[in-house]
């Protein structure tokens, strides 16, 4: 891992400074301090720098009575605007956020699953951002950023998307296909470091700094934060949880490989367990994952057995991944997210709860606790918004870095 330079820490520190505005709200330097964990100094000369850029402003001043009056500094929200995509196998949702990342709007593209050319995807992309800026009222050139969210391996540096198993991408340059289509600023990623990020900042990050955000969709992964920062690794790879193994020259998986958890809790693993369970189910014969999933969200709520089996059975497989999950990392919380969860989440993590404590170690067990997400909205649209921010303050000449465990 390469030495951390002073830059480096003023960077992070600049960050920590936004992270607890994000946290806190409207709020005064000292609470500023306490909650990053910063010197008072310290948040005093960052915040000076951030007021400076019209990134935050002054809420309000407030009197106590005693001595000078205290300022309450805030995100400006009328900075600019961001934009976060999420591309999935079925769609793209894009959402404008203003720059508190508050959502102003949101849109929605299907995408046929069973096309999978580069520029089919970028027309998808394209389409969804046009509708999303439409809708909130807002032009490109009030745009700072779009952050753009993909499935499979990423490397956001290069801007490019090395493998994306449903499509057969090979080393895609994704960015410059973009960008040029855009013709704004894109920073693009892997959906699993932009939930992780997503929960740090706005769900149970706010009180824990060790947590796995696990993705349940057509695909699978954990995004992961430990001791406040995003575990990448050194090829941005790490959190491939679904394409570790759960049974032992098992079911084919996507990436190759036999007996991946993906293979048994992704969608499409689901259906296979349900033409095991009941061959002639109708929702077997759907053709589409979300239509799929769908049918089965409303089999189970008139209580069809072959669908509450199904769900006992993923249950079973998905508590045994997270128990190994559990003791490797060994996380204070495990949110549950993605389009399956969105649906099935009532009856799927209840059911995962009970079985989990069997499958971990119980001092990790102990420690954990398992629930949906309390994200509003689209965690990845979120999560690539908050990146784009990033590389805003980068540009901007405000470096900052919301990640670390590189190497």
């Amino acid at each position: 891992m390469a030495r951390r330079t002073a830059r480096d820490i003023r960077s992070e520190s600049r960050f920590e400074v936004l992270h607890a505005l994000f946290a806190l709200g409207p709020s005064t330097r000292m609470e500023l301090a306490r909650e990053s964990g910063l010197s008072l100094a310290t948040v005093s000369t960052l915040t000076s720098e951030l007021i400076s850029e019209g990134v935050v402003r002054v809420a309000e001043t407030v009197s106590t009575g005693v001595g000078r009056p205290h300022a309450r500094l805030s995100i400006d929200p009328d900075r600019g605007r961001l934009v976060g995509v999420d591309v999935a196998e079925t769609y793209v949702e894009a959402t404008v956020f203003d720059l508190a990342l508050g959502a102003l709007a949101t849109r929605s593209v299907a995408l046929d699953e069973h096309v999978h050319a580069p520029g089919y995807v970028v027309d998808g992309i394209a389409d969804a951002v046009e509708q999303a800026l439409a809708a909130a009222g807002v032009g490109r050139d009030a745009v700072s950023g779009v952050g753009v969210s993909l499935p499979g391996q990423v490397q956001p540096e290069a801007g490019v998307s090395v493998f994306a198993p449903h499509w057969s991408w090979h080393d895609v340059g994704i960015h410059d296909l973009l960008t040029e289509r855009l013709r704004l600023p894109v920073r693009v990623d892997n959906p699993l470091k932009a939930i992780a990020i997503a929960e740090l900042w706005f769900g149970v990050g706010r009180v824990s700094r060790s947590i796995a955000v696990v993705n349940l969709g057509t695909g699978v992964g954990a995004g992961l934060a430990i001791g406040g920062a995003i575990v990448r690794g050194p090829s941005n790879n790490a959190g491939e949880w679904g394409h570790t193994m759960l049974v032992l020259d098992g079911r084919g998986c996507r990436c190759g490989r036999q007996g991946c958890v993906e293979a048994y809790v992704g969608a499409e693993g689901m259906v296979q367990t349900l033409a095991e369970i009941d061959p002639d189910h109708p929702a077997v014969a759907e053709h589409m994952q979300s239509d799929f999933v769908a049918a089965v969200a409303e089999g189970l709520r008139r209580d069809d057995p072959a669908l509450q089996q199904l769900v006992e059975r993923t249950a079973h497989y998905l508590a045994a991944a997270l128990g190994d999950l559990v003791n490797m990392v060994n996380p204070e919380h495990i949110t549950l997210t993605g389009w399956t969860v969105w649906q099935l989440g009532r009856w799927l993590v209840p059911a995962t709860q009970e079985r989990l404590e069997a499958q971990a170690l119980p001092g990790s067990y102990r420690v954990v606790t398992l629930a949906s997400s309390q994200v509003e909205g689209n965690m990845v649209a979120l999560g690539m918004a908050t990146f784009a921010l990033e590389a805003f303050l980068l540009e901007r000449g405000l470096p900052s870095r919301v990640d670390v465990g590189r190497g």
